[in-house]
């Protein structure tokens, strides 16, 4: 399946690179390893070495390489967990201002461990509330 079709909702609100590294990714991956979770994990991979999860969509990284110790260790053997698409590589101020625009609380007396942390469950709970409202309005 074209990875146009599969185009995740955090891509869809995304740039148009951000969507053409993903489905492109997809595609070959697809062509290599068949369609799954395994196409998704790697055309994210892919993506996550240019685009940075903000809210419930992506935006480009100031630098481009991986954006945690997952990404940066690569092969299939390693299932560390990921940062969900925040740049953990980032500098911390870099992440505070990613914070404040998420409007997470306490951020100035956060680690960049305890800020990485927080602006993932704020991009999910973003995510969450942008799919709630595409749910809506797919009912009408």
């Amino acid at each position: 399946m074209p990875g146009r079709e599969v185009l995740p909702s955090t891509l869809r609100r995304s740039p148009e690179k951000a969507q053409d590294t993903w489905a492109k990714t997809h595609d070959s991956a697809v062509g290599t390893y068949g369609e799954g979770q395994r196409s998704h994990r790697t055309a994210y991979a892919a993506l996550k070495h240019s685009f940075e999860k903000v809210g419930d969509h992506w935006e480009p990284k100031g630098r481009k390489g991986p954006s945690d110790e997952q990404a940066a260790g690569g092969g299939p053997a390693r299932r560390a967990p990921t940062a969900g698409g925040v740049d953990a590589n980032a500098p911390k101020e870099h992440l505070m201002e990613v914070a404040r625009r998420l409007d997470v609380k306490g951020r100035s007396r956060m680690t960049k461990a305890e800020l990485v942390g927080a602006i993932q469950k704020a991009n999910n709970r973003n995510t969450a509330a942008a799919r709630g409202r595409e749910k809506g309005r797919n009912r009408r």
